[in-house]
């Protein structure tokens, strides 16, 4: 079994640390900062839902957005979780169980992406970076700018907690 864990991290990290320049379409950015200082906010509207991520003692505020991902991703919340490091750039931690998927060829990941990975690996990423890989997006936080911090240096794994 160790040697198939082994295995899968491998793979994992080759495939999210593969960097394209290929033109993909990104998903529609889902914070819901109203101080965002891009255009590609939304408004918190009754679709979305609002999450709170407890990183040591520090709260970030996100949101999910709606599709059949998250709503079967809520059933899961509160979730306690012990997040490993991948590639310097995310978090990720295996599910309890497979959610359903809706893959998006995603041509930048964004520091607070909330994604899924396959169909049950959920990835948090605190670093912007391009990638050619699918993702099923979830949600994002809203402001991640202390998100890399909170999440500590290294390769230790980190409890997170996602509430609604």
């Amino acid at each position: 079994m160790k040697k198939h864990t082994l295995l899968y991290l491998l793979l994992l990290g080759f495939l999210t640390s593969c960097a394209s320049h290929e033109k993909t379409t990104r998903h529609t950015n889902t914070n819901i900062s109203p101080a965002s200082s891009d255009n590609t906010s939304v408004e918190m509207t009754e679709t979305n839902t609002a999450i709170s991520i407890t990183i040591n003692e520090q709260t970030f505020a996100g949101t999910l957005i709606s599709s059949p991902t998250t709503t079967a991703f809520k059933k899961l919340l509160p979730l306690d979780m012990t997040m490993t490091e991948l590639n310097g750039n995310e978090k990720y931690y295996h599910l309890p169980q497979k959610l359903p998927t809706n893959p998006e060829s995603i041509q930048t990941i964004q520091a607070g992406d909330l994604m899924l990975f396959g169909s049950d690996t959920l990835v948090l990423f605190y670093e912007d970076f391009s990638t050619s890989y699918s993702y099923t997006p979830l949600g994002n936080i809203a402001n991640p700018s202390d998100l890399k911090e909170a999440l500590g240096r290294g390769y230790s794994p980190i409890t997170i907690t996602l509430t609604k």
